[in-house]
Protein backbone atom coordinates (compact mmCIF):
# COMPACT_ATOMS: atom_id res chain seq x y z
CA UNK A 1 0.00 0.00 0.00
CA UNK A 2 3.02 2.52 0.48
CA UNK A 3 4.85 1.23 -2.23
CA UNK A 4 5.29 4.22 -4.28
CA UNK A 5 7.33 3.43 -7.85
CA UNK A 6 8.73 6.53 -9.63
CA UNK A 7 5.79 6.61 -12.63
CA UNK A 8 3.22 6.71 -10.29
CA UNK A 9 4.48 9.68 -7.98
CA UNK A 10 4.98 11.62 -11.50
CA UNK A 11 1.50 10.94 -12.43
CA UNK A 12 -0.01 11.96 -9.07
CA UNK A 13 2.21 14.88 -9.19
CA UNK A 14 1.25 16.13 -12.48
CA UNK A 15 -2.24 15.78 -11.56
CA UNK A 16 -1.82 18.20 -8.81
CA UNK A 17 0.06 20.27 -10.86
CA UNK A 18 -2.69 20.54 -13.57
CA UNK A 19 -4.84 21.10 -11.29
CA UNK A 20 -2.78 24.52 -9.80
CA UNK A 21 -2.16 25.77 -13.71
CA UNK A 22 -5.92 25.06 -15.21
CA UNK A 23 -7.20 27.14 -11.80
CA UNK A 24 -4.60 30.05 -12.13
CA UNK A 25 -6.47 31.90 -14.88
CA UNK A 26 -9.59 32.63 -12.68
CA UNK A 27 -7.28 34.62 -10.51
CA UNK A 28 -6.80 36.90 -13.52
CA UNK A 29 -8.94 39.49 -15.34
CA UNK A 30 -10.01 38.55 -18.70
CA UNK A 31 -8.13 41.23 -20.32
CA UNK A 32 -4.88 40.03 -18.65
CA UNK A 33 -4.88 36.87 -19.77
CA UNK A 34 -5.71 37.93 -23.64
CA UNK A 35 -2.10 38.67 -24.49
CA UNK A 36 -0.74 35.58 -23.52
CA UNK A 37 0.12 32.70 -26.04
CA UNK A 38 -3.07 30.42 -26.92
CA UNK A 39 -1.56 27.70 -25.76
CA UNK A 40 -1.36 29.01 -22.22
CA UNK A 41 -4.84 27.74 -20.19
CA UNK A 42 -7.24 30.63 -19.94
CA UNK A 43 -10.52 29.34 -19.39
CA UNK A 44 -12.25 30.56 -16.03
CA UNK A 45 -15.07 29.65 -14.20
CA UNK A 46 -18.48 30.37 -15.91
CA UNK A 47 -20.35 32.70 -12.83
CA UNK A 48 -24.27 32.01 -12.66
CA UNK A 49 -27.03 34.61 -12.72
CA UNK A 50 -26.92 34.95 -8.99
CA UNK A 51 -23.30 36.10 -8.86
CA UNK A 52 -22.07 38.23 -11.70
CA UNK A 53 -25.89 39.29 -12.90
CA UNK A 54 -28.34 39.28 -15.83
CA UNK A 55 -31.77 38.69 -17.15
CA UNK A 56 -33.99 36.02 -15.66
CA UNK A 57 -37.43 35.58 -17.65
CA UNK A 58 -40.43 32.82 -17.23
CA UNK A 59 -41.75 32.27 -20.95
CA UNK A 60 -45.32 30.88 -21.95
CA UNK A 61 -45.56 29.35 -25.17
CA UNK A 62 -49.18 30.43 -26.64
CA UNK A 63 -50.46 27.17 -27.77
CA UNK A 64 -54.07 28.28 -28.50
CA UNK A 65 -52.16 30.72 -30.93
CA UNK A 66 -50.48 27.94 -32.87
CA UNK A 67 -53.71 25.64 -32.49
CA UNK A 68 -55.64 28.44 -34.24
CA UNK A 69 -52.99 28.33 -36.90
CA UNK A 70 -53.30 24.75 -37.49
CA UNK A 71 -57.14 25.21 -37.90
CA UNK A 72 -56.68 27.78 -40.59
CA UNK A 73 -54.21 25.25 -42.21
CA UNK A 74 -57.19 22.66 -41.23
CA UNK A 75 -59.62 24.66 -43.00
CA UNK A 76 -57.77 24.95 -46.58
CA UNK A 77 -56.97 21.20 -46.68
CA UNK A 78 -60.34 20.22 -45.95
CA UNK A 79 -61.71 22.70 -48.58
CA UNK A 80 -58.89 21.53 -51.03
CA UNK A 81 -59.72 17.48 -51.02
CA UNK A 82 -62.98 18.09 -51.21
CA UNK A 83 -62.52 19.86 -54.00
CA UNK A 84 -60.81 17.53 -55.60
CA UNK A 85 -63.56 14.76 -55.65
CA UNK A 86 -64.55 13.05 -58.76
CA UNK A 87 -68.31 14.45 -58.87
CA UNK A 88 -67.89 18.20 -60.18
CA UNK A 89 -71.72 18.85 -58.76
CA UNK A 90 -70.50 18.60 -54.61
CA UNK A 91 -71.32 22.01 -53.70
CA UNK A 92 -69.96 22.49 -49.73
CA UNK A 93 -69.45 25.90 -47.61
CA UNK A 94 -66.45 25.51 -44.95
CA UNK A 95 -66.57 27.60 -41.77
CA UNK A 96 -63.94 27.85 -38.99
CA UNK A 97 -64.66 27.81 -35.52
CA UNK A 98 -62.71 27.98 -32.38
CA UNK A 99 -62.36 23.96 -31.92
CA UNK A 100 -62.14 22.91 -35.41
CA UNK A 101 -64.51 22.79 -39.03
CA UNK A 102 -67.39 22.83 -40.16
CA UNK A 103 -68.35 22.10 -43.58
CA UNK A 104 -72.36 22.54 -44.36
CA UNK A 105 -73.26 20.64 -47.68
CA UNK A 106 -75.85 21.60 -50.28
CA UNK A 107 -76.74 17.75 -50.80
CA UNK A 108 -77.42 15.54 -47.64
CA UNK A 109 -76.26 12.30 -50.22
CA UNK A 110 -72.81 13.88 -50.77
CA UNK A 111 -72.04 13.76 -46.63
CA UNK A 112 -71.00 9.80 -46.54
CA UNK A 113 -68.32 9.81 -49.37
CA UNK A 114 -67.20 13.43 -48.57
CA UNK A 115 -66.52 12.11 -45.01
CA UNK A 116 -64.51 9.04 -46.37
CA UNK A 117 -62.31 11.41 -48.21
CA UNK A 118 -61.60 13.83 -45.39
CA UNK A 119 -60.80 10.11 -43.19
CA UNK A 120 -57.92 10.43 -45.79
CA UNK A 121 -56.00 14.00 -43.91
CA UNK A 122 -56.18 12.13 -40.71
CA UNK A 123 -52.72 10.04 -39.65
CA UNK A 124 -51.38 8.35 -36.48
CA UNK A 125 -49.93 10.53 -33.86
CA UNK A 126 -47.64 9.57 -30.95
CA UNK A 127 -48.84 6.01 -29.58
CA UNK A 128 -46.85 6.57 -26.51
CA UNK A 129 -49.14 9.51 -25.20
CA UNK A 130 -51.77 7.63 -24.44
CA UNK A 131 -51.03 3.90 -23.08
CA UNK A 132 -49.26 2.79 -26.31
CA UNK A 133 -52.73 2.70 -27.76
CA UNK A 134 -52.87 4.38 -31.39
CA UNK A 135 -54.39 7.54 -32.09
CA UNK A 136 -55.14 9.69 -35.18
CA UNK A 137 -55.23 13.25 -35.14
CA UNK A 138 -58.50 13.79 -36.35
CA UNK A 139 -61.73 13.26 -35.13
CA UNK A 140 -64.57 13.19 -37.80
CA UNK A 141 -68.08 13.76 -37.06
CA UNK A 142 -71.56 13.51 -38.68
CA UNK A 143 -73.91 16.87 -37.03
CA UNK A 144 -76.79 16.17 -39.05
CA UNK A 145 -77.75 14.97 -42.36
CA UNK A 146 -75.64 17.79 -44.16
CA UNK A 147 -73.24 19.17 -41.76
CA UNK A 148 -69.64 17.47 -41.14
CA UNK A 149 -67.19 18.26 -38.07
CA UNK A 150 -63.74 17.93 -38.33
CA UNK A 151 -61.30 18.78 -35.49
CA UNK A 152 -58.07 17.49 -33.78
CA UNK A 153 -58.50 14.73 -31.24
CA UNK A 154 -56.37 14.94 -27.79
CA UNK A 155 -53.84 13.31 -28.42
CA UNK A 156 -53.16 15.55 -31.56
CA UNK A 157 -53.46 18.59 -29.27
CA UNK A 158 -51.10 17.04 -26.84
CA UNK A 159 -48.46 16.36 -29.42
CA UNK A 160 -48.76 19.70 -30.99
CA UNK A 161 -48.23 21.67 -27.59
CA UNK A 162 -44.85 19.16 -26.86
CA UNK A 163 -43.80 19.54 -29.79
CA UNK A 164 -44.00 23.44 -29.28
CA UNK A 165 -42.18 23.54 -26.33
CA UNK A 166 -39.44 21.36 -27.42
CA UNK A 167 -38.76 23.18 -30.91
CA UNK A 168 -39.76 26.77 -28.47
CA UNK A 169 -35.97 25.67 -26.55
CA UNK A 170 -34.22 24.89 -29.30
CA UNK A 171 -34.60 28.10 -30.94
CA UNK A 172 -34.45 30.46 -28.04
CA UNK A 173 -31.42 28.30 -27.68
CA UNK A 174 -30.26 29.07 -31.01
CA UNK A 175 -31.39 32.79 -30.67
CA UNK A 176 -29.04 33.70 -27.36
CA UNK A 177 -25.91 31.76 -28.09
CA UNK A 178 -26.23 34.27 -31.15
CA UNK A 179 -25.90 36.94 -28.37
CA UNK A 180 -22.70 35.83 -27.14
CA UNK A 181 -23.60 35.22 -23.77
CA UNK A 182 -21.48 32.45 -21.76
CA UNK A 183 -23.86 29.30 -20.30
CA UNK A 184 -27.51 30.85 -20.44
CA UNK A 185 -29.85 28.28 -18.57
CA UNK A 186 -33.01 27.11 -20.73
CA UNK A 187 -35.40 24.88 -18.63
CA UNK A 188 -39.08 23.69 -19.23
CA UNK A 189 -41.25 24.44 -16.36
CA UNK A 190 -44.84 22.51 -16.12
CA UNK A 191 -46.38 22.43 -19.88
CA UNK A 192 -46.01 25.39 -21.35
CA UNK A 193 -43.12 27.42 -19.85
CA UNK A 194 -40.04 27.94 -20.54
CA UNK A 195 -37.47 29.08 -17.85
CA UNK A 196 -34.47 31.29 -19.02
CA UNK A 197 -31.34 32.68 -17.69
CA UNK A 198 -28.71 34.77 -19.37
CA UNK A 199 -25.75 35.81 -17.01
CA UNK A 200 -24.38 38.46 -17.87
CA UNK A 201 -26.52 40.01 -20.27
CA UNK A 202 -26.14 44.08 -19.67
CA UNK A 203 -29.54 44.68 -22.47
CA UNK A 204 -32.37 42.87 -21.31
CA UNK A 205 -34.58 44.99 -23.59
CA UNK A 206 -32.94 43.60 -26.80
CA UNK A 207 -33.02 40.02 -25.08
CA UNK A 208 -37.13 40.31 -24.94
CA UNK A 209 -37.42 41.96 -28.42
CA UNK A 210 -35.30 38.79 -29.70
CA UNK A 211 -37.61 36.72 -28.01
CA UNK A 212 -41.02 38.68 -28.69
CA UNK A 213 -40.76 37.85 -32.31
CA UNK A 214 -41.51 34.55 -33.71
CA UNK A 215 -39.56 35.34 -37.02
CA UNK A 216 -41.75 33.67 -39.82
CA UNK A 217 -40.81 34.63 -42.63
CA UNK A 218 -42.54 33.85 -46.34
CA UNK A 219 -42.50 35.50 -49.89
CA UNK A 220 -46.00 36.81 -51.06
CA UNK A 221 -47.01 38.37 -54.28
CA UNK A 222 -48.37 41.65 -54.29
CA UNK A 223 -51.60 41.98 -55.55
CA UNK A 224 -51.92 44.83 -58.26
CA UNK A 225 -55.81 44.39 -58.91
CA UNK A 226 -56.28 47.38 -56.59
CA UNK A 227 -54.09 49.34 -54.31
CA UNK A 228 -54.93 48.73 -50.65
CA UNK A 229 -56.12 51.87 -49.82
CA UNK A 230 -58.98 50.50 -52.93
CA UNK A 231 -59.13 47.64 -50.74
CA UNK A 232 -60.05 48.96 -47.44
CA UNK A 233 -62.41 51.32 -49.21
CA UNK A 234 -64.33 48.73 -50.55
CA UNK A 235 -63.70 44.89 -50.17
CA UNK A 236 -60.54 43.15 -49.58
CA UNK A 237 -60.10 40.10 -52.89
CA UNK A 238 -60.68 36.95 -52.13
CA UNK A 239 -57.17 35.24 -51.26
CA UNK A 240 -55.79 38.21 -50.66
CA UNK A 241 -54.50 40.70 -47.36
CA UNK A 242 -53.84 43.62 -46.21
CA UNK A 243 -50.66 43.56 -44.15
CA UNK A 244 -48.50 47.04 -42.80
CA UNK A 245 -45.05 47.75 -44.08
CA UNK A 246 -42.53 48.14 -41.96
CA UNK A 247 -40.88 51.78 -41.10
CA UNK A 248 -43.74 53.67 -42.66
CA UNK A 249 -44.85 57.27 -41.60
CA UNK A 250 -47.84 57.48 -42.19
CA UNK A 251 -48.57 54.14 -41.89
CA UNK A 252 -49.14 52.65 -45.08
CA UNK A 253 -50.24 48.79 -45.83
CA UNK A 254 -49.44 46.40 -48.78
CA UNK A 255 -52.45 44.37 -50.29
CA UNK A 256 -50.93 40.71 -50.88
CA UNK A 257 -51.90 37.60 -51.83
CA UNK A 258 -52.51 35.12 -48.95
CA UNK A 259 -50.73 32.09 -50.39
CA UNK A 260 -46.63 32.05 -49.67
CA UNK A 261 -44.83 31.34 -53.03
CA UNK A 262 -42.01 30.22 -50.36
CA UNK A 263 -41.23 30.08 -46.57
CA UNK A 264 -38.69 30.53 -44.24
CA UNK A 265 -38.44 26.91 -43.90
CA UNK A 266 -35.64 27.24 -46.62
CA UNK A 267 -33.71 29.02 -45.07
CA UNK A 268 -29.97 28.02 -44.64
CA UNK A 269 -28.03 31.72 -43.95
CA UNK A 270 -28.69 34.86 -42.97
CA UNK A 271 -26.08 37.85 -42.81
CA UNK A 272 -26.41 41.52 -41.83
CA UNK A 273 -24.85 43.24 -44.48
CA UNK A 274 -24.14 46.97 -46.14
CA UNK A 275 -26.11 47.79 -49.66
CA UNK A 276 -23.32 48.65 -52.15
CA UNK A 277 -24.80 51.21 -53.71
CA UNK A 278 -26.63 52.93 -51.00
CA UNK A 279 -24.57 52.08 -48.14
CA UNK A 280 -27.59 51.49 -46.36
CA UNK A 281 -28.17 47.99 -43.83
CA UNK A 282 -29.29 45.11 -45.35
CA UNK A 283 -29.77 41.78 -44.50
CA UNK A 284 -28.61 39.28 -47.10
CA UNK A 285 -29.98 35.80 -47.30
CA UNK A 286 -29.75 32.25 -48.93
CA UNK A 287 -31.68 29.14 -49.38
CA UNK A 288 -31.27 25.62 -49.63
CA UNK A 289 -31.49 23.98 -53.08
CA UNK A 290 -35.02 23.23 -53.12
CA UNK A 291 -35.95 27.21 -52.48
CA UNK A 292 -33.28 28.01 -54.68
CA UNK A 293 -35.29 26.25 -57.33
CA UNK A 294 -38.51 27.10 -56.32
CA UNK A 295 -36.86 31.13 -55.85
CA UNK A 296 -35.69 31.12 -59.45
CA UNK A 297 -39.18 29.82 -60.85
CA UNK A 298 -40.69 32.43 -58.93
CA UNK A 299 -38.54 35.20 -59.83
CA UNK A 300 -38.27 33.97 -64.11
CA UNK A 301 -42.34 33.99 -64.37
CA UNK A 302 -42.92 37.06 -62.18
CA UNK A 303 -40.33 39.44 -63.88
CA UNK A 304 -41.84 43.17 -63.72
CA UNK A 305 -43.77 42.42 -60.80
CA UNK A 306 -43.69 42.97 -56.81
CA UNK A 307 -42.99 40.51 -54.29
CA UNK A 308 -42.88 41.06 -50.66
CA UNK A 309 -41.02 40.14 -47.90
CA UNK A 310 -42.88 39.31 -45.01
CA UNK A 311 -42.14 38.55 -41.38
CA UNK A 312 -44.50 37.68 -38.55
CA UNK A 313 -47.11 39.65 -40.75
CA UNK A 314 -45.16 42.53 -41.53
CA UNK A 315 -43.95 43.54 -44.98
CA UNK A 316 -40.35 44.23 -44.57
CA UNK A 317 -39.57 45.20 -48.44
CA UNK A 318 -41.80 44.69 -51.70
CA UNK A 319 -39.28 45.46 -54.46
CA UNK A 320 -39.79 44.96 -58.11
CA UNK A 321 -38.39 41.56 -59.64
CA UNK A 322 -35.98 43.13 -62.49
CA UNK A 323 -34.52 39.54 -63.24
CA UNK A 324 -34.76 36.36 -62.55
CA UNK A 325 -32.91 35.56 -59.47
CA UNK A 326 -31.46 32.07 -60.08
CA UNK A 327 -28.38 32.13 -57.29
CA UNK A 328 -30.76 31.09 -54.64
CA UNK A 329 -29.96 33.95 -52.36
CA UNK A 330 -31.28 37.69 -52.16
CA UNK A 331 -31.46 40.66 -49.26
CA UNK A 332 -33.92 42.18 -47.26
CA UNK A 333 -33.94 46.27 -47.19
CA UNK A 334 -36.21 47.85 -45.41
CA UNK A 335 -34.92 51.15 -43.99
CA UNK A 336 -33.10 48.87 -40.97
CA UNK A 337 -30.44 50.14 -38.56
CA UNK A 338 -26.84 48.15 -37.99
CA UNK A 339 -28.77 47.18 -34.64
CA UNK A 340 -31.51 45.74 -36.28
CA UNK A 341 -30.03 44.11 -39.71
CA UNK A 342 -27.78 42.26 -36.73
CA UNK A 343 -31.07 40.78 -34.97
CA UNK A 344 -32.97 40.15 -38.15
CA UNK A 345 -30.21 38.16 -39.07
CA UNK A 346 -30.40 36.27 -35.43
CA UNK A 347 -33.85 35.69 -35.71
CA UNK A 348 -33.89 34.67 -39.48
CA UNK A 349 -30.78 32.19 -38.77
CA UNK A 350 -32.21 30.82 -35.25
CA UNK A 351 -35.40 30.10 -37.51
CA UNK A 352 -38.86 30.62 -36.86
CA UNK A 353 -40.83 30.11 -33.06
CA UNK A 354 -43.83 27.34 -33.89
CA UNK A 355 -45.93 29.92 -31.53
CA UNK A 356 -45.93 32.97 -29.55
CA UNK A 357 -43.95 33.73 -26.59
CA UNK A 358 -45.43 35.47 -23.51
CA UNK A 359 -43.05 36.88 -20.92
CA UNK A 360 -44.45 36.34 -17.52
CA UNK A 361 -42.23 37.35 -15.30
CA UNK A 362 -39.21 39.05 -15.89
CA UNK A 363 -36.24 39.67 -13.25
CA UNK A 364 -32.94 41.48 -13.28
CA UNK A 365 -29.92 40.82 -11.25
CA UNK A 366 -28.01 43.42 -10.62
CA UNK A 367 -23.92 43.02 -10.95
CA UNK A 368 -23.47 44.49 -7.52
CA UNK A 369 -25.92 41.84 -6.04
CA UNK A 370 -24.03 39.28 -8.01
CA UNK A 371 -20.68 40.81 -6.45
CA UNK A 372 -22.03 40.54 -2.82
CA UNK A 373 -22.88 36.74 -2.98
CA UNK A 374 -19.43 36.14 -4.21
CA UNK A 375 -18.20 38.16 -1.65
CA UNK A 376 -20.37 36.06 1.27
CA UNK A 377 -19.41 33.24 -0.33
CA UNK A 378 -15.47 33.89 -0.31
CA UNK A 379 -15.86 34.46 3.19
CA UNK A 380 -17.93 31.49 3.54
CA UNK A 381 -15.50 29.83 2.21
CA UNK A 382 -12.46 31.21 3.65
CA UNK A 383 -14.23 30.52 7.42
CA UNK A 384 -14.93 27.40 6.44
CA UNK A 385 -11.34 26.06 4.93
CA UNK A 386 -9.60 27.61 8.00
CA UNK A 387 -11.76 25.97 10.77
CA UNK A 388 -11.00 22.73 9.13
CA UNK A 389 -7.23 23.54 8.75
CA UNK A 390 -6.79 24.53 11.63
CA UNK A 391 -8.51 21.36 13.64
CA UNK A 392 -6.60 19.20 11.41
CA UNK A 393 -3.35 20.75 12.23
CA UNK A 394 -4.24 20.21 15.79
CA UNK A 395 -6.13 16.85 16.20
CA UNK A 396 -3.22 14.49 13.95
CA UNK A 397 0.06 16.55 13.84
CA UNK A 398 1.76 15.98 10.80
CA UNK A 399 -0.60 13.64 9.01
CA UNK A 400 -3.18 16.38 9.57
CA UNK A 401 -0.96 19.12 8.05
CA UNK A 402 -0.34 16.27 5.02
CA UNK A 403 -4.25 16.35 4.67
CA UNK A 404 -4.33 20.35 4.76
CA UNK A 405 -2.12 20.31 1.45
CA UNK A 406 -4.33 17.78 0.12
CA UNK A 407 -7.39 19.61 0.88
CA UNK A 408 -5.91 22.61 -1.17
CA UNK A 409 -5.28 20.62 -4.00
CA UNK A 410 -8.73 19.38 -3.94
CA UNK A 411 -10.04 22.79 -4.31
CA UNK A 412 -7.67 24.04 -6.73
CA UNK A 413 -8.78 20.71 -8.87
CA UNK A 414 -12.56 21.49 -7.96
CA UNK A 415 -11.57 25.03 -10.06
CA UNK A 416 -10.05 23.70 -12.68
CA UNK A 417 -12.51 21.23 -14.03
CA UNK A 418 -15.20 23.56 -13.42
CA UNK A 419 -12.97 25.98 -15.61
CA UNK A 420 -11.98 23.23 -18.11
CA UNK A 421 -15.56 22.02 -18.39
CA UNK A 422 -17.15 25.38 -18.64
CA UNK A 423 -19.59 24.95 -15.51
CA UNK A 424 -21.62 27.67 -14.09
CA UNK A 425 -20.58 28.40 -10.66
CA UNK A 426 -23.82 29.51 -8.88
CA UNK A 427 -24.36 30.74 -5.17
CA UNK A 428 -25.69 26.98 -4.20
CA UNK A 429 -22.53 25.68 -6.45
CA UNK A 430 -20.46 27.40 -3.53
CA UNK A 431 -22.11 25.82 -1.24
CA UNK A 432 -21.32 22.64 -2.65
CA UNK A 433 -17.68 23.68 -2.13
CA UNK A 434 -18.47 24.39 1.20
CA UNK A 435 -19.69 21.39 1.78
CA UNK A 436 -16.88 19.76 -0.04
CA UNK A 437 -13.97 21.16 1.90
CA UNK A 438 -15.84 20.08 5.34
CA UNK A 439 -16.26 16.55 3.72
CA UNK A 440 -12.81 16.26 1.83
CA UNK A 441 -11.35 15.39 5.31
CA UNK A 442 -13.40 12.48 6.51
CA UNK A 443 -11.59 10.36 4.28
CA UNK A 444 -8.31 11.48 5.91
CA UNK A 445 -10.40 11.23 9.80
CA UNK A 446 -11.17 7.70 8.68
CA UNK A 447 -7.68 6.80 7.56
CA UNK A 448 -5.78 8.44 10.50
CA UNK A 449 -8.29 7.04 13.32
CA UNK A 450 -7.56 3.65 12.00
CA UNK A 451 -3.96 4.31 12.41
CA UNK A 452 -4.45 5.40 15.49
CA UNK A 453 -6.09 1.99 16.49
CA UNK A 454 -3.26 0.21 15.10
CA UNK A 455 -0.79 1.90 17.66
CA UNK A 456 -2.58 1.26 20.05
CA UNK A 457 -2.84 -2.36 19.44
CA UNK A 458 1.12 -2.36 19.39
CA UNK A 459 1.93 -2.81 15.93
CA UNK A 460 4.80 -1.37 14.31
CA UNK A 461 4.69 1.95 12.50
CA UNK A 462 4.58 -0.10 8.96
CA UNK A 463 1.95 -2.30 9.84
CA UNK A 464 0.19 0.65 11.50
CA UNK A 465 -0.02 2.56 8.61
CA UNK A 466 -0.71 -0.24 5.70
CA UNK A 467 -3.68 -1.48 7.86
CA UNK A 468 -5.17 2.07 8.14
CA UNK A 469 -5.42 2.68 4.50
CA UNK A 470 -6.42 -1.08 3.74
CA UNK A 471 -9.29 -1.12 6.19
CA UNK A 472 -10.08 2.60 5.89
CA UNK A 473 -10.60 2.19 1.75
CA UNK A 474 -13.87 0.26 1.72
CA UNK A 475 -15.60 2.64 4.14
CA UNK A 476 -14.30 5.64 2.08
CA UNK A 477 -15.81 3.96 -0.91
CA UNK A 478 -19.21 3.37 0.49
CA UNK A 479 -19.88 6.81 1.95
CA UNK A 480 -18.58 9.00 -1.40
CA UNK A 481 -20.12 6.38 -3.98
CA UNK A 482 -23.39 6.95 -2.20
CA UNK A 483 -23.16 10.57 -1.83
CA UNK A 484 -22.07 10.56 -5.56
CA UNK A 485 -25.20 9.16 -6.49
CA UNK A 486 -27.71 11.26 -4.48
CA UNK A 487 -25.62 13.76 -6.29
CA UNK A 488 -26.11 12.89 -9.65
CA UNK A 489 -29.81 12.31 -9.14
CA UNK A 490 -30.16 16.34 -7.88
CA UNK A 491 -28.31 16.82 -11.31
CA UNK A 492 -30.63 14.77 -13.26
CA UNK A 493 -34.15 15.69 -11.24
CA UNK A 494 -33.19 18.92 -9.80
CA UNK A 495 -33.31 22.76 -12.14
CA UNK A 496 -31.55 25.87 -11.61
CA UNK A 497 -30.19 26.50 -8.24
CA UNK A 498 -29.94 22.16 -6.87
CA UNK A 499 -28.13 21.70 -10.32
CA UNK A 500 -25.48 24.10 -9.42
CA UNK A 501 -25.40 22.52 -5.97
CA UNK A 502 -24.81 19.19 -7.52
CA UNK A 503 -22.34 19.82 -9.72
CA UNK A 504 -19.74 21.27 -7.58
CA UNK A 505 -21.02 18.75 -5.23
CA UNK A 506 -20.12 15.50 -7.78
CA UNK A 507 -16.85 17.16 -8.94
CA UNK A 508 -15.90 17.36 -5.01
CA UNK A 509 -16.42 14.38 -4.39
CA UNK A 510 -14.20 12.75 -7.28
CA UNK A 511 -11.09 14.96 -6.68
CA UNK A 512 -11.65 14.54 -2.83
CA UNK A 513 -11.34 10.42 -3.05
CA UNK A 514 -7.94 11.15 -5.55
CA UNK A 515 -6.64 13.63 -2.82
CA UNK A 516 -7.73 12.55 0.43
CA UNK A 517 -6.52 8.94 -0.40
CA UNK A 518 -3.89 8.71 -3.01
CA UNK A 519 -2.36 12.18 -1.87
CA UNK A 520 -2.03 11.85 1.08
CA UNK A 521 -0.95 8.17 0.77
CA UNK A 522 1.83 9.21 -0.98
CA UNK A 523 2.79 12.25 1.20
CA UNK A 524 2.59 9.37 4.31
CA UNK A 525 5.05 7.10 2.15
CA UNK A 526 7.46 9.88 1.43
CA UNK A 527 7.92 10.74 4.67
CA UNK A 528 8.01 7.04 5.79
CA UNK A 529 10.79 6.33 3.61
CA UNK A 530 13.20 9.06 4.27
CA UNK A 531 12.30 9.31 8.14
CA UNK A 532 12.08 5.05 9.03
CA UNK A 533 10.48 6.42 12.65
CA UNK A 534 10.11 4.19 15.59
CA UNK A 535 6.97 5.43 16.66
CA UNK A 536 4.19 7.24 15.04
CA UNK A 537 2.66 10.14 16.95
CA UNK A 538 -0.25 10.44 15.19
Amino acid sequence: MLRFPPWKITLVTLIAVLGFIYTAPNFFSKDSLSGLPGWVPQSQIVLGLDLQGGSYLLLEVETDALYKERLQTLRTDVRNTLRQLDDPRVRFRVRQTNEGVTVVLNDAGDQERSMAALEELSSFVDANLFGGLPEKDLVITAEGVDTIGVTFSEAARVSMSQSAVSQSIEIVRRRIDELGTTEPTIQRQGENRIVLEVPGLDDPRRLKDLLGQTAKLSFHLVDRSMTAAQAQATRVPAGSQILPLSNTEPPQGVLIERRAMLSGENLVDAKASFDQQTNEPIVTFRLDTSGANRFGDITTQNVGAPFAIVLDDVVLSAPVIREPILGGSGQISGGFSVKDANDLAILLRAGALPAPLTILEERTVGPGLGADSVAAGEIAAIIGFAAVVLYMGLAYGLFGWFANVALVTNVMLIGAVLSVLGATLTLPGIAGVVLTIGMAVDANVLIFERIREEVKAGKTPLVAIENGYNRALGTILDANITTFIAAAILFQLGAGPVRGFAVTLGIGILTSVFTAFTLTRMFVALWYKSRRPSALTV
